[in-house]
């Protein structure tokens, strides 16, 4: 599990498009894809037979089970229903200011000559994000008590997962201190949630949590209720926190990597062309994938991919390998943000965010933020990289392995 990087493409190598592992413990059965005719029809398969929640199941102790990513059938529905409205293309606009702001007071404190490890930054830029922008929450001595309680339960270690398959590992350290840290961030949010409910000015709060509590008061569908609402949050934070700023760090990197591509991107930051930063941020999706795959276990058996497969199996569209396809990225080893400005890319060959049904629900925040960051960071810096980085998995996420060093030439 630690060694994908290495492990998946050499699979890939020796057996084809599809081959199949088994993982402890368990084991779990994963049957690999990254054709990209075999990704279409996982993506467009019936999602009550193959279940998306099922394959992320590890997560449960952390997001909870109410989570959009861990629940499926009507209850996912449900939940997916009422968190759209706060990523739909007019609420993305009501948070660019913000956004702008946060990234602008984290750039504004950087100085000419330093050397900048990006990752730690482009995590505390995304870490607020998510607690002014997604909480709501913007008065400085709740952030000052927010912040490194909410950073220490994303900072998630693999083992403390195993506890959803031992619950009395709880007991015992690390996982003790761990769901202590987890405790003291959701009484923090329960309170947050029940000082929002009374809010006087909620109708004209444009944060994600207020909006998610004004459409369950508008709307039929019964509204999310305080648990549920704290996995939604928490879900929303551990999903779009260190992947974002993953993101981020690559981008640069790769910006201070290829001098003709960052003069570029620092006209694009100029003149308002962010559809070239937004190609930028894309590409480095492609060539370092945050997230290596895609799950969903199959709750029959299935034929996937001409494939018989049995119940309890969980079929993997590639991520890592279908960025990696010389047929559908011509050079996939070279970073190229044109290629999504002029090129076709083809359906179902760039999935940094799923697809189908299931398909992330952030992934336009997402990348609305990278592309609002990256115009801050260019306007007023050059960035220089000195060597290539190296990549980590870090929990479950891909990340530069010395955190991607910059040194900063104030324009």
């Amino acid at each position: 599990m630690r060694d994908r990087k290495t492990l998946v493409p050499h699979l890939h190598e020796q057996y084809g498009d599809t081959f199949s592992i088994s993982i402890l413990p368990g084991p779990r059965h994963f049957v690999i894809f990254s054709d990209p005719a075999d990704v279409k029809e996982i993506f467009a398969s019936d999602p009550a037979q193959l279940h998306a929640g099922k394959g992320n199941d590890i997560l449960k102790p952390v997001m909870g089970r109410h989570s959009v990513l861990l629940t499926d059938d009507l209850e996912h529905q449900r939940a997916r229903k009422l968190l759209m409205p706060a990523f739909t293309g007019p609420s993305m606009r009501g948070y660019v200011p913000l956004v702008e702001s946060i990234a602008k007071a984290e750039v504004d404190s950087w100085h000419d000559g330093q050397r900048l490890v990006t990752l730690d930054r482009m995590n505390a830029i995304t870490l607020d994000v998510i607690l002014q922008v997604v909480f709501g929450v913007t008065d400085e001595e709740r952030l000052a008590v927010l912040r490194p309680k909410v950073n220490r339960m994303v900072d998630i270690d693999v083992r403390i997962l195993l506890a959803w398959l031992i619950p009395r590992l709880g007991a015992l350290p690390p996982w003790r201190g761990y769901f202590k840290n987890q405790r003291a961030v959701d009484a923090l949010l329960f309170a947050e949630i029940a000082d929002r409910r009374e809010a006087h000015d909620l109708q004209g709060r444009q944060d994600v949590l207020s909006r998610l509590l004004r459409v369950g008061a508008e709307d039929s569908t019964p509204a999310l209720s305080d648990v549920e609402m704290r996995d939604q949050l928490v879900t929303l934070l551990l999903a779009g926190h260190e992947t974002t700023a993953s993101a981020l760090s690559w981008t640069l990197h790769e910006l201070g990597r290829h001098p003709d591509l960052h003069v570029r991107a620092v006209t694009a930051a100029q003149t308002g062309d962010d559809a070239f930063l937004e190609a930028c941020l894309k590409e480095s999706m492609r060539l370092h994938p945050i997230i290596d795959f895609v799950a969903r276990t199959l709750q029959s058996e299935q034929v996937v991919g001409g494939y018989r497969l049995p119940a309890g199996v969980t079929v993997s569209p590639s991520i890592m390998l279908s960025h990696s396809r010389e047929e559908s990225f011509a050079d996939a080893h070279e970073f190229r943000p044109d290629r999504f400005l002029t090129d076709t890319i083809a359906a179902n060959t760039w999935i940094p965010f799923g697809g189908g049904a299931r398909r992330c629900i952030g992934a336009a925040f997402s990348l609305m933020e990278g592309t609002v960051v990256l115009r801050e960071v260019l306007q007023r810096f050059d960035v220089h990289a000195e060597r290539p980085a190296p990549n980590r998995l870090r929990n479950i996420t891909n990340v530069p392995a010395d955190k991607a060093p910059l040194v900063l030439h104030r324009r």
